[in-house]
């Protein structure tokens, strides 16, 4: 009996033991999952579209920015390292569909492990020519923007990719690698059909990307390259994995009180069965006249090599009803060249060598 006893003791001593270790392993842990997204959508109207007449009604791929919905996760490892996780979903407010040609997390699905020497991640991702832009490019992916120029560029993100991003003091490094940089298309801006990852083929569908970027209290310089490889049966021009697309993207931004300006170039060239060069330059500033009440100007000037050049012009007004809830209205205008064909909206069309209005209010609400 008074082994029996002491065993039930023990065995007690042992659950009670284990019942008060699991709250502080929780709290050491220290996880968190966060649901986040943006609701965004209004009304749009543009003149001389490509099939004639004006277009009125609501944007398939963007108002001031494109909606989407998030899971984004993290765990304190200890030592300075957490994992983290991000699935981020892109969809149409217009009609509920999905974006990036139909996936569930087409912005992003990636996890990984950041440092005090940066962090690694791993799957589908923002790539560096995404992140070089966001601090000089103050219209950023709206309805009226440099998409009008290159669908790419607000969407530029890699598939079946492993990205790096270090960050020390004022110096930012990144680069990214994809085995298979795009595996959706045709549905989609940008989409390719390259999902690479070809057993033999060390080229198909290849992209590398890399960034270098310094950022002072007041100022900011940044510059990246892009190479994509072509694939085999891949969308035109990269149809053939001996086929590239580069871009070269240099750009700077100052803030002065309540006022940013930033500017910057774009070069891309593209090897296919015809080379083709083409030029983005921009220019553009932000004055926040009120914390709640803001306004937004860029001026773009695109030239596509001995074929067309266009420019664009944007103005966009911005009016914070509450920390979740914005209107704003944006207004464009391009002019094409004879043979230019630039839409003043991103998803819309124009007649070639016309130039077009573009105006849209929209509301957006943040959660």
């Amino acid at each position: 009996m008074k082994v029996t006893r002491i065993a039930r003791s023990i065995a007690l001593f042992a659950a009670t033991a284990a019942i008060a270790a699991v709250p502080t392993l929780d709290a050491h842990a220290q996880s968190s999952v966060t649901l986040y997204g943006i609701v965004d959508t209004g009304i749009e109207y543009y003149n001389n579209a490509s099939g004639g007449g004006s277009f009125v009604g609501m944007p398939t791929l963007t108002g001031e920015v494109p909606s989407r919905f998030g899971l984004r996760g993290n765990e304190d490892l200890g030592g300075g390292y957490k994992a983290f996780f991000v699935l981020e979903n892109g969809f149409a407010t217009n009609t509920g569909a999905l974006s990036y040609g139909g996936r569930l997390f087409g912005r992003q699905a990636n996890v990984g492990v950041s440092s005090p020497y940066g962090s690694l991640t791993l799957g589908r991702q923002m790539n560096m020519s995404m992140y070089v832009l966001l601090n000089a490019d103050v219209i950023g992916p709206s309805i009226h923007s440099m998409a009008s120029f290159d669908t790419y560029l607000p969407n530029a993100r890699s598939d079946n990719a492993a990205g790096y991003l270090g960050k020390f003091a004022g110096l930012t490094v990144g680069a990214t690698y994809s085995t298979g940089r795009d595996a959706a298309g045709p549905a989609g801006p940008s989409a390719t059909n390259c999902a690479g990852n070809v057993a033999g083929d060390p080229v198909a569908c290849r992209q590398y990307t890399m960034m270098l970027a310094y950022d002072a209290p007041h100022f900011g310089v940044a510059a990246s390259y892009d190479v994509m490889r072509g694939g085999t049966g891949a969308t035109a021009p990269l149809s053939n994995p001996g086929d590239t697309d580069t871009r070269t993207i240099v750009d700077a931004y100052a803030t002065f009180g309540p006022a940013k300006v930033g500017g910057g170039w774009i070069r891309r060239n593209t090897s296919a069965a015809t080379h083709s060069q083409s030029d983005i330059y921009f220019v553009g500033a932000t004055y926040h006249v009120t914390p709640a009440l803001s306004f937004d100007a860029q001026a773009l000037r695109y030239l596509l090599r001995e074929t067309s050049d266009s420019t664009l012009v944007v103005a966009r007004v911005n009016y914070s009803l509450s920390k979740r809830t914005t209107v704003y209205t944006s207004l464009g205008y391009v002019t094409n060249s004879s043979r230019g064909a630039a839409p003043v909206a991103a998803g819309g069309s124009v007649g070639v060598g016309q130039n077009q209005l573009g105006v849209m209010s929209g509301i957006q609400q943040r959660f």
